[in-house]
């Protein structure tokens, strides 16, 4: 007779955590969710370039124009110091007054100027100087700018590539 209640009080153990063990399941699964849910709704959405790739010009690609170019190329330096030979520096142009500096240079230039912008601090995802000065051209509406890729900076990407310095 103990046999038949131990072996019916084992079985009643073994239902009520098994019941409980899917309850907690189930809920830490409904957690899991909601915890999904809030971590898709915060993520940042992903930072839209103001350029396209087809405005992003290589190092290589310039130095050929630089060498065999007759183009009136305007180039502006936003904070490398004007390293590219024949580039006006205008300034970091993540700040204020440098911005305003490469306003005023634009201001004398045809919407159609073939420009070329180029920063070289540092890689364009944590560079300040490349996306304020990029925006700046699209909204005075210029039609054919562009940006030098330089994916590290400009010593690795110019410098180090003995490619011409002046100015």
């Amino acid at each position: 007779m103990i046999n038949k209640y131990f072996y019916f009080a084992i079985c009643l153990i073994t239902l009520f955590t098994s019941a409980c063990k899917n309850e907690n399941q189930e809920s830490a699964v409904a957690d899991n969710e909601v915890v999904e849910k809030h971590a898709e709704e915060a993520k940042p959405e992903i930072q839209q370039e103001p350029w396209s790739q087809q405005q992003l010009l290589e190092p290589s690609d310039l130095v050929q124009l630089l060498e065999n170019s007759e183009d009136s190329l305007v180039i502006f330096s936003l904070g490398a110091g004007g390293i590219i030979p024949g580039s006006k520096d205008t300034g970091p142009s993540g700040e204020k007054e440098s911005l305003n500096n490469l306003r005023q240079e634009l201001e004398t230039l045809q919407k159609d100027s073939n420009i070329l912008i180029y920063c070289g601090c540092c890689p364009f995802d944590i560079c300040p100087n490349v996306r304020p000065a990029f925006a700046l051209l699209n909204e005075m509406d210029f039609t054919n700018h562009q940006l030098l890729n330089l994916r590290e900076n400009i010593k690795v990407d110019w410098i180090d590539k003995g490619y011409p310095v002046g100015n």
